[in-house]
């Protein structure tokens, strides 16, 4: 039986090591957008929990980490049954955000995954953004690397995307912030893709999550293509306001 490990090495990096089930994965046996997206935010929160920032403590103390913004290059998309690395550490503030990498590898230390996100830290009762400065319950870090993946900036919305289909959000989406979990919209952006588009290769992948969706709201989907570049936009939005916006590139 194989044992798998996580751990904090010497410079605080998390570690952590798990084998691709059957029900991760596409009908291409490829990980799935949403589980690529489970995975890492999951590291993240596991990296805090070992060092003592839980959900439950952070909340004690009026403060929450949300998702902002993240980007993904993908050299070679994790199968089924593959046996991964997920690692993951956090970097230098830059403005009003938190910073943070990921690098997924195989087996034999193959580079499979790079990533960069950044994250904001918020009073969950005012919704107010806390400043990086004032976010003191552990000891921010002062570095930053570089990584072969894009930047997780801002996406600009493209001009005559279509609409694909409305989403309501169902409960079995929430997570303990009682919003659309993360991962999910991996799968709202997966169903908003045709078969031929779903064979693709994905090389990058961006996402910016705009504004929180709750049990009981229904997103428009749109989708736009740019042949010339080879992407896919895929947006949602809850009446006027934009809730997500990715870019898939192949």
């Amino acid at each position: 039986m194989i044992s798998f490990r996580q751990y904090h090495d010497e410079k605080m990096a998390f570690h952590r090591e798990m084998k691709l089930s059957f029900s991760q994965c596409d009908q291409f046996h490829r990980l799935k957008l949403s589980e690529l997206l489970a995975i890492t935010s999951d590291a993240a929160v596991e990296d805090f929990n070992e060092r003592g920032l839980s959900w439950k403590f952070l909340a004690e103390h009026d403060t929450a980490i949300l998702l902002s913004r993240l980007a993904f290059r993908i050299h070679k998309m994790p199968k089924t049954n593959d046996i991964i690395a997920v690692h993951t550490w956090e970097e230098a503030p830059q403005g009003l955000q938190l910073f943070r990498k990921y690098e997924i590898t195989g087996k034999d230390g193959e580079k499979l995954v790079s990533g960069t996100s950044s994250w904001l830290v918020v009073n969950p009762t005012t919704r107010r953004i806390i400043k990086p400065a004032n976010f003191t319950l552990r000891e921010a870090p002062d570095f930053t690397t570089t990584l072969n993946t894009l930047e997780c900036g801002k996406i600009q919305q493209t001009e005559n995307a279509a609409f694909v289909e409305e989403r309501k959000v169902r409960p079995s989406d929430l997570d303990g912030n009682s919003h659309v979990n993360n991962s999910r919209y991996g799968d709202y952006i997966t169903d908003c893709l045709s078969e031929e588009q779903l064979s693709r290769q994905l090389k990058d992948f961006r996402l910016n999550y705009a504004k929180e969706a709750t049990s009981g709201q229904t997103l428009q989907l749109f989708s736009s293509e740019d042949k010339a570049q080879n992407t896919i936009t895929i947006t949602g939005k809850q009446e006027q306001n934009v809730c997500f916006e990715s870019v898939l590139y192949f």
